[in-house]
């Protein structure tokens, strides 16, 4: 009840987001419940390292939350029981995940595993790999290399993910036309696609990926309208170029739906994101606010 309340109150503009984090720094090492432990990890990353704090703040975001992984992995090391190791594979997935340099995570791929456990199964290495792919630590061999030791749909979907994520024009640009193209022989699947637009808009690498925020709103609409709902949803779901909280992705969103061209399935997910865009917004601003009033009572 206390997360959850946390977690409103966040949404709701009444607790700041760094509060949330410092509480969940605080307290989270020591809480046993494996899935409380994973609801409040997932929010605090995203949406509150991603999109409700200010872009400033993020790197320092992500370090709280694997020095926190780090330590709840401290805390269950030697226990045996499931709720032990799920909280450990829960920790070891949100270490990696906001990993901010290869460090650490690049030792484990090498092992095999964890110092303490788990081994690395297929998902741990590929969720290591992508994550070295954003960070700019992976080549394109590399990838190759570990789809060919792992060439299942997990192998496949990984490797669709990690060539998305490489911080390079020619990848980027090469993702973008393989998520949105209308020639159904050369369409990746639904699976596929979803690998390849959640490895695309990585927040590290906004310089490089702006241009695309423009080109979402157009060409979204024109996949929508040639190749159905499920994937008019997956676009908006997963394609969204969410990480691009600023006024100008706003008004390209209500621009787009402002016109009749949206399908009804694009259309639905478009003004759900809008709305969370619209909600982080607020919340920087309120933060921008608090702060500005703060000097003020300093001065």
């Amino acid at each position: 009840m206390l997360w959850n309340a946390a977690r409103d109150m966040v949404r709701d503009g009444d607790l700041a987001p760094a509060a949330y984090l410092d509480a969940a720094r605080r307290h989270l090492p020591v809480e046993p419940d494996p899935a409380l432990v994973a609801g409040v990890l997932r929010f605090a990353r995203m949406p509150v390292a991603d999109h409700f704090l200010p872009a400033t703040e993020r790197h320092a975001a992500l370090g709280t939350l694997t020095a926190l992984s780090r330590d709840i992995l401290r805390h269950t090391e030697g226990a045996t029981d499931s709720a032990a190791a799920s909280l450990r594979l829960t920790a070891v997935r949100a270490f990696v995940d906001n990993a901010t340099s290869p460090e650490g995570i690049q030792d484990w791929l090498d092992d095999g595993s964890v110092p303490g456990g788990p081994a690395l199964d297929p998902e741990l290495r590929w969720r290591i790999l992508a994550r070295l792919a954003t960070l700019g630590a992976l080549t394109p061999d590399r990838i190759d290399a570990e789809q060919s030791r792992d060439p299942s749909a997990t192998g496949s979907e990984g490797a669709a993910r990690c060539r998305a994520a490489l911080p390079d024009p020619a990848a980027k640009e090469a993702a973008w036309q393989s998520l949105f193209t209308t020639d159904a022989d050369a369409a990746p699947s639904n699976y596929l696609f979803t690998a390849l637009a959640t490895g695309f808009w990585a927040p590290e690498q906004h310089d490089l990926l702006r241009p695309y925020v423009a080109r979402f709103f157009t060409d979204a609409v024109t996949l929508a309208t040639h190749r159905g709902p499920a994937l008019a949803e997956a676009a908006g779901r997963y394609a969204f170029p969410a990480s691009f909280v600023d006024e100008e992705t706003l008004r390209l969103g209500h621009a787009c739906l402002a016109t009749d061209a949206p399908t009804p399935a694009l259309r639905r997910r478009l003004t759900d994101q809008l709305d969370d865009l619209a909600r982080a917004l607020r919340i920087r601003s309120g933060q921008t606010s608090a702060a500005s009033s703060g000097r003020t009572a300093d001065a």
